[in-house]
């Protein structure tokens, strides 16, 4: 997988890239990360990137013209899978889109800023919006960590253990149930038995059960996406 990631502020995204299980993808070659520095392709001597709304009203715009000659550009080299925009009112961040966008090769991530961007450009480029969670954040640049982030730990030998990744929550519409390591008992607090019994297939359906009990209390809207 290659992800090229627009950005105004690359120093904000290299740590996450750097270490643990992202560096060891990349290490790897399991996955690219190329952060392009929107500046880059900014207008005149100063290289404006913003300017006023029409319109009137507060803060800022992205111009078009920076993204799309960066977009076109990228787009000259090789075909893009996904152009994604981090954006508020994008579609909600799930595993579900995660699973999918893992199975990608090529894809661009924009990371927003000020008030947004250029509408045009949703027009001219973008294919798929997300947003993960209902708030703002200064920038696109965390938005973006957060995705690629979940995108590489799905990738085939990114993580030593696969089969962890298949039982993270929401993989199928649960949470996760409890998870316990040693000492067996601390504070006056015990193991439950049935993980220390070696019986993996009633663990695996204590497991279901505790699973599924714990999605109900927590979030219950889950169950309704079977």
């Amino acid at each position: 997988m290659r992800l090229d990631i627009i950005t105004l502020h690359p120093e904000l995204m290299e740590s996450p890239f750097q270490t643990s299980i992202l560096k060891r993808g990349i290490a790897k070659g399991l996955v690219e990360v190329h952060f392009h520095r929107l500046r880059d392709w900014g207008i005149g001597k100063r290289k404006q990137v913003d300017d006023e709304p029409y319109g009137g009203g507060a803060g800022m715009v992205l111009r078009i013209e920076p993204l799309d000659q960066c977009i076109s550009h990228l787009k000259s080299q090789r075909n893009y899978d996904e152009i994604i925009y981090l954006t508020p009112d994008g579609e909600r961040l799930s595993q579900k889109t995660v699973n999918t966008l893992s199975l990608k090769e090529n894809i661009i991530m924009i990371c927003g800023h000020y008030k947004g961007i250029d509408h045009r450009l949703r027009t001219l480029h973008i294919t798929k919006e997300i947003s993960i969670g209902d708030y703002v954040l200064t920038g696109g640049e965390l938005a973006a960590c957060v995705l690629a982030d979940a995108l590489i730990r799905l990738i085939p030998g990114v993580i030593n253990d696969e089969q962890s990744a298949l039982t993270d929550s929401f993989q199928d519409n649960f949470l996760s149930p409890p998870i316990f390591t040693r000492p067996e008992e601390y504070k006056g607090i015990k193991v439950p038995e049935i993980l220390l019994s070696g019986n993996f297939k009633k663990i695996e359906q204590w497991r279901q059960e505790e699973s599924y009990k714990i999605t109900l209390e927590k979030r219950p809207d889950l169950l309704g996406e079977k």
